[in-house]
């Protein structure tokens, strides 16, 4: 019983510990001599610390983000004022990728110097011919011409006046006064502004020959150029990762220039036969007015094909022009389902929606140029980011 008692008691003092009336132990703590001071408790959190996650990731990405667009608008900046060498230049590596393989395969059997001139003389010669056949076209048709388009200004004026239009004479009439009016009015301008043409003209003339000089250099030695601007301002540690990007670079460039090279020829060809079959004049220098612009991505081809359904409804009737007009529907649909994913996908990979940004962007900061050069600019960008990203780890 006693001992009982006893266990009664301990199960008591135990239970008493666990139901929390007093501690089951007691640790005393020595107390603090009165030199040393205390130790301060942790400071609060400051604010910034306090805002939401997802606010400070976007934060921290805004002022990324702005940092590179100031860096990309200066690089802009840069180019506008180096215009004339900067396009002469991108015409030179254009130039490059299409006559780099044709040097390389004449170079089995000739001297590499030989095969740069025969490339480059080659090419100018059939450049020019090409040039020399249209103007030929162009020049045994004007007299044709000339009454066709009289015809279908006539035409076009009956057209206006009957339903939906329904213009009287005297309103198309009046239009045409107004029309030699300004011309009549606005004539020194008009040729001040085509004297200051002349200028350009110089331009084009100087940039063309620089592309043609740089594109010498470029076909011959372009890998000695690379090493040396290499060795000579980078340091050894960053030299791979530069082969890296400028060889992924080179072969998106080179992919994309052949494969528009591709699209545009492909174009050109289905146009001109459409032409001819529809006995629309002219139907070679719009063929080759359809090829430049194709090289300016979801644009350039609907304006070449929109002149020629000018020219159709001047020249064979609103008919003809509305057979034009649904040649720019098929022409589209086969660029854009058909001849982008077979040739430029292995090259470019990029959303349409970001090719079409590019091509407005580029044309905003600078026209025509800046349509042209932005895909690809785009393209070239793409590719040394992946180039130089890091590989996840399997």
């Amino acid at each position: 019983m006693g001992g009982a008692g006893r266990w009664t008691g301990r199960g008591r003092r135990a239970r008493a510990a666990v139901l929390g009336s007093r501690a089951a132990y007691s640790v005393r703590l020595p107390p603090v001599p009165r030199g040393v001071p205390a130790v301060p408790a942790a400071p609060a959190a400051p604010r910034a610390g306090r805002t939401v996650p997802w606010l400070r990731i976007a934060g921290a990405y805004a002022w990324r983000l702005i940092l590179v667009g100031i860096v990309v608008y200066g690089v802009f900046v840069i180019l506008g004022r180096f215009q004339l060498i900067a396009v002469a230049l991108f015409l030179a590596l254009v130039v490059t990728t299409v006559l780099r393989p044709v040097t390389d395969l004449l170079n089995r059997v000739l001297p590499r110097p030989l095969c740069v001139a025969v490339a480059l003389v080659g090419s100018l010669l059939l450049l020019m011919g090409l040039l020399a056949l249209v103007g030929n076209a162009v020049a045994g048709e004007s007299g044709r011409l000339v009454g066709d388009f009289r015809d279908g200004v006539h035409r076009i004026e009956q057209w206006l006046q009957r339903p939906p239009f329904r213009l009287s004479a005297g309103r198309l009439s009046a239009l045409q006064d107004q029309v030699t009016h300004y011309i009549a009015t606005h004539r020194a301008s008009l040729l001040s502004n085509a004297v200051s043409e002349l200028g350009v003209i110089v331009e084009v003339i100087t940039g063309g020959a620089l592309a043609l000089f740089a594109s010498v250099f470029f076909i011959h030695s372009g890998e000695r150029l690379w090493c040396w601007i290499r060795d000579q301002l980078l340091p050894s540690g960053a030299r791979s990762a530069w082969d890296r990007a400028g060889s992924a670079a080179w072969r998106t460039f080179a992919g994309y220039t052949r494969g528009i090279i591709i699209v545009a020829a492909t174009n050109a060809v289905l146009v001109g036969i459409a032409l001819l079959v529809l006995r629309v004049p002219l139907a070679l220098p719009l063929a080759l007015l359809e090829f430049f612009a194709a090289f300016v991505p979801l644009v350039g081809s609907p304006v070449a094909l929109g002149v020629a359904t000018i020219v159709a409804l001047a020249g064979r009737g609103p008919l003809t022009a509305l057979a034009v007009l649904a040649l720019i529907v098929v022409i589209g649909q086969i660029e854009g389902h058909v001849l982008h994913p077979l040739v430029m996908s292995w090259a470019v990979r990029l959303h349409p929606l970001v090719v079409a940004v590019s091509v407005i962007a580029g044309s905003i900061v600078a026209g025509v140029i800046g349509a042209v050069v932005a895909v690809p600019f785009v393209s070239v960008a793409w590719a040394v980011h992946r180039a130089l990203r890091p590989s996840p780890p399997p």
